[in-house]
């Protein structure tokens, strides 16, 4: 009985160029994605000089210009004729 056993590894054909590709892009791709997951978790510290930047005073001038509204394109005159009938 033990003789009729076969414990020898099976045999595993070699991964072909398409395969190799597959699961290396698969690889990179999942560092990548972990990588942008990371990017949005951690904050990054910024310089000293946009600090100092967003600190600055601002003047007068700039605080106070009126903002310019916009026309109003979507209403439109009416036409006022008679309906035909």
């Amino acid at each position: 009985m033990a003789a009729e056993l076969d414990f020898s590894p099976p045999e595993i054909p070699e991964p072909t160029f398409m395969e190799n590709v597959l699961r290396y892009g698969l690889f990179f791709g999942a560092i990548f994605q972990l990588i942008c997951v990371l990017a949005i978790i951690l904050p990054v510290p910024k310089s000293h000089k946009t600090d100092l930047d967003s600190f600055e005073p601002k003047n007068s001038e700039t605080v106070k210009k009126p903002k310019a509204t916009a026309p109003q394109i979507s209403k439109k005159p009416k036409k006022e004729t008679k309906k035909k009938r």
